[in-house]
């Protein structure tokens, strides 16, 4: 069986772990996580890996290398899921690296560094509200004050912590912040259509956008839609829709360089369709590869969105909820992986990432780098339609056979250290 096959049918197998039989979803620390990672740390096991379900939830799966001070490359990736989820998102890199880890050892391929396989056991942020906890800690960035969030039942995450059977306390001790890692490079598939488009397996990802994601409120005047003249309307739902129409058109008009999206839009009240309305909620997301970029966006957005309420004699309400940084990936990396690409056969092509991934995170530990798969389906991701291909899942496979074989960490160990 080629690994693509195998991978595809272990993400069958964790795709029926779910909270709800009808639908993927799977939230960290659930008893559905704990099931998942269970089956995880049982295929790292067959892949002669030494493994441990950490204080997080995280399963990590780990191969020594030549000597115990060895420089380490980390990989990996989450799998906790969206509501109603695809089954590739995130588990396809942990199942790509275990296969990659097992041929290594199946063969008897002797590394002078060690390989460390993370599964995050939370990405998404479903569950608690906040993103990227694994990842965090490992990055020696968590937070302790986030332990008293809590989830829509009121379970605080200390106390799912401890009812998954972790330990709130060990959480500064998973910090891999001096633990000689030389790389962090996650396997994923893209999550969009332009490899798909391109006709491309494989692809290099050379930054992970930043993201700003704002929170606004309209507040014009209620009135009766028969009574109210035209020009006397103070109504939050069409000061809103410019505004959506402004973050579409600005953002638009950098070509490929921004992208802006408008995922909310509540009128207060639900609204009645013979009432003018007087409030309106919106959320606004600007995703850039370079923070500069990014930031001036969202200045002007704001600036016209002001300009819009002022206007249309609205209100506004403006707060930045969420901020993260780009996180651009290592050269040295790139051009490694672009030549495990190659080495398949396949043209080097290099290309951003408009999603958020735990390597964002990891960055402040190592080195990144990033290998994107191509989905199929046109490209659509976080939706039951999602797919991906078992001849994909195998190239990706021998790609990172091949990087993780001829990568020298020694010398991005000793180059980092300086």
């Amino acid at each position: 069986m080629s690994f693509g096959a195998r991978i595809l049918e272990q993400c069958d197998a964790l795709a029926a772990i779910s909270e709800d039989a009808s639908i993927l979803t799977r939230r960290y620390l659930t008893a559905e996580h704990r099931r998942a990672a269970t089956l995880i740390a049982g295929w790292m096991r067959d892949a002669g890996l030494a493994v441990e379900i950490d204080a997080l939830g995280n399963v990590v799966g780990r191969r020594a290398g030549a000597r115990p001070d060895a420089p380490r490359i980390v990989t990996g990736s989450h799998f906790d899921s969206v509501v109603n989820a695809g089954r590739y998102d995130g588990i396809f890199g942990i199942l790509c690296a275990i296969a990659a880890a097992g041929d290594l050892a199946a063969r008897g391929v002797k590394l002078p560094h060690a390989i460390e396989i993370v599964a995050f056991g939370d990405e998404e942020g479903v569950r608690f509200g906040f993103s990227m906890v694994g990842s965090r800690a490992l990055a020696g960035r968590f937070d302790p004050a986030l332990l008293d969030r809590r989830d829509a039942e009121g379970t605080t995450l200390r106390d799912a912590i401890v009812a998954f059977g972790g330990d709130a306390h060990a959480i500064p001790a998973l910090s891999r912040a001096h633990h000689h890692v030389a790389a962090f490079v996650e396997v994923h598939i893209e999550q969009g259509p332009v490899l798909l488009d391109r006709n491309l397996a494989l692809g290099v990802v050379t930054s992970i956008a930043g993201s700003t994601r704002i929170a606004a409120r309209v507040t014009g005047l209620a009135g009766h839609a028969g009574t109210v003249p035209m020009g006397a309307r103070r109504d939050a739902l069409t000061a809103a829709a410019e505004m959506t129409l402004f973050v579409e058109s600005y953002t638009a008009a950098s070509r490929g360089v921004l992208v802006g999206t408008v995922g909310k839009l509540a009128v207060a009240g639900g609204g009645a369709i013979n009432v003018i309305p007087g409030e309106v909620a919106l959320t606004i997301d600007v995703r850039a590869g370079r923070d500069a970029e990014r930031l001036a966006a969202v200045a002007a957005i704001e600036r016209e969105c002001r300009a819009i309420a002022l206007r249309r004699n609205v209100a506004l309400e403006w707060a930045n909820l969420f901020e993260l940084a780009a996180a651009p990936c290592d050269e040295r990396l790139q051009a490694a992986l672009a030549a495990s690409v190659a080495a398949q056969g396949i043209e080097p092509f290099r290309l951003p990432s408009g999603a958020g991934h735990d390597a964002m995170e990891m960055a402040h530990v190592a080195p990144i780098g990033m290998l994107f798969v191509r989905c199929g389906n046109g490209g659509i991701s976080h939706h039951p339609d999602e797919t991906m291909t078992a001849a994909d899942a195998n190239l990706a496979t021998h790609a990172l056979v091949h990087f993780l074989a001829h990568f020298d960490a020694a010398a991005m160990a000793a180059t980092a250290a300086q």
